[in-house]
């Protein structure tokens, strides 16, 4: 399946999240992952008139290998990091390159959340059905690490919604929270920007623009 860009993509899963509407009985917040999920979430918090926020997540990379994702850390309450063990002894990667890295990430976080947030207070999801939206999945590291954050908070759900996702990390992602709802779950999978036609970055204005426009 091939979307056209994202909007589109969260317009399509936006219907298939009706059953999750905000109304007074079940409130519903929508989040979505730095930069990329953030056009798909605002689909679905439109489709779903829900409120919308932002994760604020960055990705752990590889010395020399920033692409190689070997683990992601996220803000919030209390800072979240997972860290892929299996892969960072396989690459032997030192304990001080990883504290070193997750400092400056921290940083980073904090400065993008006084730009996208402009001094608003994150939206607490306690006892309400948090879905959590990405532009796909491949690893997965950045949205497993927003969702161990989020169980803290103790939402009465947690929900994925994805456009694309592996067929295999499908079924990993299952156990993790309470529904997942995706458009395409390919057995071939080599990167998210395959099964779009327009997979260009999304840029900080328009993440101010999307979010803006929601709370509006």
């Amino acid at each position: 399946m091939i979307f056209k860009n994202r909007r589109e993509a969260g317009k399509l899963l936006g219907e298939k999240l009706l059953k999750y509407k905000h109304n007074k009985i079940e409130k519903t917040v929508v989040i979505g992952l730095l930069r990329g999920g953030i056009p798909v979430a605002y689909e679905i918090a439109k489709a779903l008139n829900a409120p919308l926020d932002v994760a604020l997540v960055r990705k752990i990379g590889a010395p020399d290998q920033e692409e190689l994702a070997i683990g992601a850390i996220v803000d919030g309450k209390n800072p979240k990091v997972y860290l892929n063990k299996p892969l960072i002894s396989q690459i032997n990667i030192s304990k001080d390159y990883i504290d070193r890295v997750k400092e400056i990430k921290l940083e980073e976080i904090r400065k993008r959340e006084k730009i996208y947030r402009k001094g608003r207070e994150r939206i607490d999801v306690h006892g309400k059905i948090a879905i959590v939206v990405d532009d796909g999945i491949a690893t997965g590291a950045s949205i497993r690490v927003v969702i161990e954050a989020l169980k803290e908070e103790k939402p009465k759900k947690i929900i994925i919604a994805v456009p694309v996702i592996p067929v295999n990390t499908l079924s990993e992602f299952k156990k993790m929270v309470d529904d997942i709802i995706v458009l395409d779950a390919p057995e071939e999978f080599y990167a998210v920007g395959e099964f779009y036609e327009n997979f260009s970055q999304t840029t900080d204005e328009e993440v101010i623009l999307l979010l803006q426009k929601s709370k509006a």
